[in-house]
């Protein structure tokens, strides 16, 4: 029996995996991570009661993962672990600081789920307003566990974001991962996407505006975010408006790892602050709401990438980078 949680404000479904990341002196350091559960971390930092839907696994990598989440605060809708693995993912980062990853994913803990688990644990969830997916969620191979589940949520009224975080990388047949993305993309009221992966979509434009106007125009959504890196942000509507934001000043980057993750638990988290509805963005949207919602997001990823890994904001930092100004 599922336990009921009347404060859940957003559920994550996605992988918990670890990140082992390679050093000059052929060391591999293990550190907690996976797209999703950097955003379920990310937000509960940020004070948003926050369910994790998957599963964990009882190894010692999985107890890791399990106390990462409670630390923060994160709820755990399956808390007994599971017997499958933990996922990994091999980590080499650049001289830029950008990392690449190779996924070891088969038989995993995360993946130990159906769609009606999902949906289950949601229905227990009285004060759900938000669902939030992508990353590796966005597998052909997982379709039949996010796709039913992902069809409930839009049923029951909950505000759906995806993180378009593509990893075509570990995605054998390159052509059905985008036609799978694309497809499930139709689902969300909410789009996060990046220059990066606009390319690997292989979507028309000149530019990556171009390709996420391309995009929106292909899919459902209302709102659509679009990060550019060092250049900033922008979110683009429905009603076909477009805003822009950007640090106005270098910073000193350590590393991007986890700076998608922590934009989104930003912007997630002021469209909860500002009760936002679903189809925010189908008109006409007030500029300063628009503002506030990239300014949030960007200042979230600003504080990430100035930490070494993944080590999310809290949401007090997030306010006081914010009213410092620096972002125009």
């Amino acid at each position: 029996m599922v336990q009921k949680n009347t404060h859940i404000q957003v559920a994550t479904a996605g992988e918990a995996l670890i990140d082992l990341i390679g050093h000059a002196d052929g060391r591999f350091e293990p550190c907690i991570g996976g797209a999703v559960y950097n955003l379920s971390r990310a937000l509960a930092r940020q004070s948003i009661e926050t369910l994790y839907l998957n599963p964990l696994s009882r190894d010692r990598f999985g107890r890791l993962l399990a106390a990462g989440l409670e630390q923060d605060g994160v709820h755990l809708a399956s808390p007994e672990p599971v017997v499958e693995v933990t996922s990994l993912a091999v980590v080499s980062v650049n001289a830029a600081g950008h990392p690449d990853y190779a996924f070891y994913r088969d038989g995993v803990a995360d993946r130990a789920t159906d769609a009606s688990r999902l949906t289950r644990a949601c229905e227990a969830a009285p004060a759900l307003q938000i669902v939030c997916t992508g990353a590796l969620a966005l597998s052909p191979d997982d379709a039949s566990t996010y796709l039913p589940w992902l069809a409930a949520q839009r049923q029951a009224g909950k505000t759906v974001v995806i993180d378009a975080n593509l990893r075509p990388s570990v995605m054998p047949d390159l052509k059905r991962y985008r036609a799978h993305v694309l497809s499930t993309l139709q689902y969300a009221d909410v789009i996060k996407v990046s220059d990066e992966d606009l390319d690997h979509l292989d979507l028309p434009g000149a530019t990556a505006l171009e390709k996420a106007q391309h995009l929106l125009g292909l899919c459902s959504a209302h709102l659509l975010a679009l990060t550019l890196g060092g250049a900033g942000a922008s979110l683009l509507t429905r009603h076909g408006e477009v805003f822009s934001a950007r640090e106005t000043a270098a910073l000193v980057v350590l590393d991007t790892v986890g700076a998608g993750d922590c934009f989104l638990a930003g912007l997630v988290t002021t469209l909860l602050e500002a009760q936002l509805p679903a189809d925010w963005g189908s008109a006409a949207v007030d500029r300063a709401q628009a503002h506030s919602l990239l300014h949030n997001a960007v200042a979230s990823a600003s504080l990430c990438v100035q930490r070494r890994g993944c080590v999310p904001p809290s949401r007090a930092e997030v306010r006081a980078h914010v009213a410092g100004g620096s972002i125009a």
